[in-house]
């Protein structure tokens, strides 16, 4: 990680993989850096459509956010789903 570029990702979770911070992250790896995730909702979702949102509090997802930065740091912050 050292030489990573660390990059923070505050989106969505896609249980399918095909979108939000799992598309993300695989994107991120592909180039080489670290990705980090702050998640801002839970989906139920496939490749037809969405089926549900469950929205995680602001307070956790800026406790995810201040914990990523103080702990590992942040290069690049991508959003997705706010």
């Amino acid at each position: 990680m050292a030489n990573e570029r660390r990059v923070l990702v505050v989106a969505g979770s896609d249980c399918s993989g095909g979108a939000g911070l799992e598309a993300d992250q695989k994107v991120i790896a592909a180039y080489g850096c670290y990705a980090m995730t702050a998640t801002t909702a839970l989906t139920i979702q496939d490749t037809k459509g969405v089926y549900g949102v469950h929205e995680v509090p602001s307070d956790f997802v800026r406790r995810q956010i201040d914990t990523c930065i103080n702990d590992i740091g942040v290069d690049v912050v991508k959003t997705g789903m706010l």
